[in-house]
């Protein structure tokens, strides 16, 4: 496991403060694209990847879902729109709060996972697309996420992660300066992964590795960057600034490319299931 010295405070401010070339250079859904056939527009394959979640959670209409680092809300949107789902997104970012809150089509919260306030067993689904990286305690933020979820219910977990022997200069020069760039608190493997959602209680379902299938989103972020600062002043004054502590995210896109090549970073989907007729279970410090 990676760890940084980031806080919860960190990945706000990091958010909030990338808040307008996220959504310029990406758009609003704030994770990797999907490409099944490798024809899909980023804009499909974004989208691709959240229906990839939903057929993961099993989602059907009327069903209480959870997005966990909901971003700018477009994932709970879709689920709601397409699906019928009754969606609550979090996010800690007061920046996506806002941009999520005043577009509507779900229920969103400002906040922080780890101090939720939903009820023991009251989701039927809880999905969390690149978000888990973030948290301070990833055990404690899965055991959370078991706790909220009915028996029966499913979590689908979308999680960049270290391969599972990184050598030294992938560590020093890239796992580790994306963590510290990104404001990842920590990054875990799969073999962590497995370990949280057994200590969780929770049965896993399936593991996939489709890093194949998603890094093609970082070479397109760096065209669009490259292309973006020779047009867009105010991204260019940004990037020049010494005072803007986030601007060496410009650098982390490549760092990120390079290190799904080398097999440094891999991208993989858990699903879990609480098992029916499980006992509430209390993560410690609650």
């Amino acid at each position: 496991m990676i760890h940084t010295d980031t806080t919860g405070a960190d990945v706000a401010s990091h958010y909030d403060e990338l808040d307008p070339f996220y959504r310029r250079l990406w758009g609003e859904h704030v994770h990797h694209g999907l490409w099944e056939t490798g024809r899909e527009s980023p804009l499909e394959a974004v989208a691709q990847l959240s229906r990839h979640v939903a057929i993961r959670a099993e989602i059907k209409a009327g069903q209480r879902v959870c997005d966990v680092g909901c971003g700018y809300g477009a994932t709970a949107r879709l689920l709601a729109a397409d699906y019928g789902a009754r969606v609550t997104g979090i996010t800690i970012s007061p920046k996506q709060h806002a941009a999520a809150a005043s577009a509507g089509g779900a229920e969103f919260v400002l906040g922080d996972w780890l101090e939720n306030d939903f009820p023991t067993a009251s989701l039927d689904a809880v999905i969390a697309i690149e978000s888990t990286e973030h948290l301070p305690d990833v055990a404690r933020g899965i055991a959370e996420m078991a706790r909220v979820l009915v028996p029966g219910g499913r979590l689908v977990i979308c999680a960049w992660m270290a391969g599972p022997a990184p050598r030294a200069w992938e560590r020093r020069q890239l796992l580790e300066p994306i963590c510290r760039e990104g404001r990842l608190i920590g990054m875990g493997n799969e073999a962590d992964y497995r370990r949280w959602l057994a200590d969780a209680g929770l049965e896993l379902q399936t593991v996939e590795d489709i890093s194949r299938k998603v890094r093609r989103t970082w070479p397109i972020c760096i065209r669009r960057t490259i292309s973006a600062f020779f047009r867009d002043a105010e991204l260019r004054r940004y990037l020049l600034d010494d005072h803007e502590r986030n601007r060496i995210f410009a650098v982390t896109l490549v760092r990120i490319w390079i290190a799904y090549l080398t097999g440094a970073l891999h991208y993989t989907v858990f699903t879990a299931m609480k098992p029916a007729g499980s006992a509430e279970f209390i993560p410690l410090g609650r």
